[in-house]
């Protein structure tokens, strides 16, 4: 299982939230790659398609570091 908390330079961080941040950021990476090629012309509403992703790369991180 994995530790709850993480220590940066002594101060304690939950887990969930620099994998939240990880994920953020992997969101913004794929938001500039999926503009580029036009999908977000597609979508009905670009913003839900946003969170959607969010939470799918969430899971991820998540299931990766859960053992």
């Amino acid at each position: 299982m994995i530790n709850p908390m993480i220590d940066v330079y002594g101060v304690f961080v939950p887990a969930f939230l620099i994998m939240a941040l990880g994920a953020w950021f992997c969101l913004k990476v794929l938001h500039v790659a999926l503009a580029r090629i036009g999908f977000y012309k597609i979508t009905a509403h670009p913003a839900l398609t946003d969170l959607a992703l969010f939470v799918l790369i969430l899971t991820a991180l998540s299931a990766l570091f859960v053992q």
